[in-house]
């Protein structure tokens, strides 16, 4: 017998007869049966959770490299694991599951030059795991002859503590090898008589929220008088904060989908990726699964799950608590999965948002349904999680179908008001696609603008009114709940670099966590946790204006007052140049102006070039997810940062190159109150965020 030692593989080369089987064999076997590879559109990410010979997407790979002469390959495998990629056993550990949390075991097999794979078998602690294992053919590009993505669906384990797991794979020339890797079962404490337990979890995601979008929130709501602040936000008062850190799988910088899918998993995963572990197929719908807190808790508990967010309900946080798929942009597939799978076996009892553009049947006016983003599951998928397989259906009437699972539908605010109290299931999109932003709404309740009758939708509700009726709905369940709620345009007007727009998004989600904090005191057995999936554009206050507004209007709109000299060294106040700005709240809680004398100013560090004048922009830019994006009065708003502000003269070269400001590394703030509130404290990784949650659920905590 050779053996070949690469990193954490153990490659071995023996004459062991084995006998390829084309059929799931009855003696609990676990053997190869092959499946198709859909092949659906997909920007394949860059990977982790694989071996550094393979970390190059496998171009570079030689038959050296790949264990010619020896045996087969593995080149992945999950869950990832430090002891797989690097040879490293010892913490941290990269994939932890609670008891009894499902998940997929997954690999990528490739034999040696003239052999084919024959079978594939998955042991945790040398112990053989039973049942099928499927295999599909890995043809993301590079891919070798032969390469296999290799999966056995559903495992879950109650067994407290580290686990060796273990890939066997055996070649059609009979020789066999193996590589090991490791996870966690992680037990749930119990906290012991009397300990009081999460019977409802209210998870709030400022998507892109760092802490100074938190305080610049502040500034502009409160306001501050002698270097104090003159009042706090709600978040500010919860009586826990922590520090989490935001990395993903694949990267230092986080994207939205794992930044909110370590939340709702436990686990990390690649950029772009949601309710998976990476694979090297391009199929969006065969990754390896992991189940979502509302898919465990709506299984094991019977609890509730509701999703609310102001973007189109398909974006990358609400589809990673309620959707699995390794393309955050397949928007037909993601929405059918909501009542599919969430609604039919997950739990999903209230969903809010916008994206109604997905809703609609193909050929209807602002329908963009399509079956090259929808989705169909491959057999073993079905059949070992016990969904149902999906189908190209692009002429499918979603809302309709929503109401006759017995869901309510609210199209407006209007709508959503009227929603009776014996309401036990609620769909509400309130716009084609992203909902328009608070300041936007505001003004047009207000009668001040008319951006939201451009869009179409006059009468969208602001996110605590979305809130309010979810915690109407979810409260009827007597098994308790799960809610997310989402302002995702704190991220994506900070990706705009547009401030005020971000500002009002995080004082509207401040209003409507304050909703949730009412619930929570109120009903005294309610867990409310506050935070982001990781911080956009590199924010940050960097003083004040020292002139007026009508100042900085005049600058803005002639070129001879403008430039660098006119808008930055003329008004640019720093330190105690930049004095406290005031702005002055009308009775519907938001600033009566944004335009106001010797104002807040900040600075954007991930920026992109940009033209600035420091005042509010009576346009947002135009948002490429409408459907009628190209079309009158859209199409006449401003494509981009550099395209607006542009008569002051001011342009401000970014440090990237791309074409809106991107996503940075920095810890996030994280707030907790109520029950099991105390464990939100320290540094913490994202993924601990969860685990802690499921503790307070399930096992109880102070």
């Amino acid at each position: 017998m050779g053996m070949k030692r690469i990193l954490g593989a153990t490659l071995v080369a023996c004459s062991v007869a084995t006998t390829f089987a084309t059929e799931i064999s009855s003696g609990g076997r676990a053997v190869v049966v092959d499946q198709p590879s859909q092949s659906l559109p997909t920007v394949r990410p860059t990977i982790d959770g694989v071996h550094p010979i393979a970390a190059t997407q496998f171009e570079n790979m030689s038959a050296f490299d790949i264990g010619a002469g020896a045996g087969p390959s593995i080149t992945r495998m999950s869950p990832p694991s430090n002891l797989f990629s690097f040879a490293d056993a010892n913490p941290p550990l990269i994939s932890r599951f609670i008891a009894g949390q499902r998940f997929d075991f997954g690999a990528t097999v490739v034999p040696t030059a003239g052999n084919t794979i024959t079978t594939v078998e998955f042991l945790v602690d040398g112990a053989l795991v039973p049942g099928a294992v499927a295999t599909y053919a890995a043809n993301v590009s590079g891919s070798p002859a032969g390469a296999r993505c290799a999966v056995q669906r559903a495992y879950s384990s109650s067994d407290v503590g580290v686990h060796t797991l273990t890939v066997r794979v055996t070649q059609s020339d009979s020789s066999v090898s193996e590589a090991t890797g490791n996870f966690e079962i992680v037990g749930i404490a119990d906290a012991g008589k009397g300990a009081p337990r999460a019977q409802n979890v209210i998870v709030f995601i400022g998507d892109g929220m760092g802490i100074a979008h938190r305080t610049a929130a502040r500034i502009m709501a409160r306001g501050v008088s002698q270097g104090k602040a003159d009042g706090l936000l709600a978040m500010d008062t919860m009586p826990v904060t922590g520090i989490v850190i935001t990395h993903s799988l694949n990267s230092i910088v986080t994207d939205s989908s794992p930044g909110a899918a370590c939340y709702a998993t436990g686990n990390k995963s690649n950029n772009n990726q949601q309710g998976v572990f990476p694979d090297d197929t391009t199929n969006n719908w065969d990754n390896p699964r992991v189940e979502l807190i509302g898919e465990f808790l709506a299984r094991e508990q019977g609890r509730a799950l509701g999703i609310v967010t102001t973007s189109d309900v398909f974006d990358a946080t609400p589809g990673s608590f309620g959707t699995h798929t390794q393309s955050r942009g397949a928007g037909t597939g993601i929405c059918d999965q909501f009542l599919d799978e969430a609604a039919a076996t997950g739990g999903l009892k209230v969903l809010l948002g916008g994206g109604r553009k997905w809703f609609l049947p193909a050929g209807t006016p602002g329908s963009q349904r399509s079956n090259a983003n929808d989705y169909t599951l491959p057999a073993d998928l079905v059949t070992g999680w016990g969904v149902p397989a999906g189908a190209l259906d692009s002429a499918r009437d979603l809302i309709a179908d929503f109401q006759t699972a017995g869901f309510t539908y609210a199209a407006t605010n209007a709508d959503l008001q009227a929603v009776a109290p014996t309401t036990e299931k609620l769909l509400g999109l309130f716009a084609y696609s992203n909902m328009n932003v608070a300041l936007d709404k505001i003004n047009g309740r207000r009668g001040a603008s008319t951006v939201v009758n451009d869009y179409g939708f006059p009468d969208q509700p602001m996110l605590d009114e979305m809130t309010e009726k979810a915690l109407q709905v979810l409260s009827r369940d007597a098994d308790g709940f799960t809610l997310m709620v989402e302002a995702a345009s704190i991220d994506k007007q900070a990706h705009n670099m547009d401030t005020e727009r971000w500002i009002l998004d995080t004082i509207e989600f401040d209003r409507a966590l304050e909703v949730a904090l009412d619930f929570a005191e109120t009903d005294g057995n309610t867990l409310v946790v506050v935070t982001a999936d990781h911080e956009c554009a590199g924010i940050n206050i960097i003083g004040g204006s020292r002139v007026t507004d009508a100042s900085l209007a005049n600058r803005g709109s002639r070129p001879q007052n403008g430039g660098t000299v006119g808008l930055r060294n003329e008004v640019v106040g720093t330190y105690e140049a930049a004095g406290f700005p005031r702005y002055t709240l009308a009775t519907d809680g938001y600033p009566m102006s944004t335009n106001v004398d010797r104002r807040m100013l900040i600075g954007y560090a991930a920026n992109a070039d940009r033209n600035e004048d420091w005042r509010t922009n009576p346009l947002p830019l135009r948002d490429s997810q409408q459907p009628f994006n190209n079309v009158a009065p859209l199409n006449t708003y401003p494509s981009g940062p550099v395209n607006r502000d542009i008569n002051g003269k001011y342009f401000v070269t970014g440090q990237i190159g791309d074409p809106v400001a991107a996503h940075t590394a920095s810890d996030i703030p994280v707030s907790a109150a109520g029950v099991g509130a105390g464990q939100f404290t320290g540094v913490m990784d994202n993924t601990d965020v969860y685990f802690k949650i499921m503790q307070a659920a399930l096992g109880g905590a102070n």
